[in-house]
């Protein structure tokens, strides 16, 4: 059956142009695109959107930066959707992602690392509905 992740093209990648050839990647890997829009997010939906690291030393830097500009928001669906987009992706730092991952082609740090991906179900299901309503998945 399939599955749904969610996923996010950052501002870095948006920025500089990127958001086109990493739609093309996730559509080569197969997945179908549920719901995608583009948005400018304050730094209080990017602190709600990330409050699992609140007490993380970073939370302050990435929720600054992920309210930095524009970002491109998907609903994505395939089998094993999940681990399929991370695979895809590739590692957090993209000094470590394998050759080929939209990591190690368009990201530039590991804080600037072009896209977002849900690591697991249950976090998959509370960021689609954090940024999608229900009348919006097609």
């Amino acid at each position: 059956m399939a599955q749904r992740t969610l996923s996010i093209v950052k501002p870095d990648a948006v920025r500089k142009g990127f958001t086109g050839a990493i739609l093309a990647e996730i559509d080569r890997g197969g997945f179908g695109i549920v719901a995608i829009k583009k948005l400018s997010i304050s730094k209080e939906q990017a602190e709600g959107f990330y409050a699992v690291h609140k007490e993380r030393p970073f939370f302050d830097g990435l929720t600054t930066f992920m309210s930095s500009g524009p970002l491109v928001l998907l609903v994505l669906e395939k089998d094993n959707a999940i681990a399929d987009l991370r695979k895809l992706m590739g590692a957090t730092n993209p000094a470590n992602a394998e050759e080929g991952t939209i990591r190690k082609r368009f990201a530039g740090s590991i804080q600037e690392n072009a896209v977002h991906g849900s690591d697991a179900e249950d976090t998959a299901a509370f960021e689609i509905g954090y940024w999608f309503a229900g009348y919006e998945l097609i």
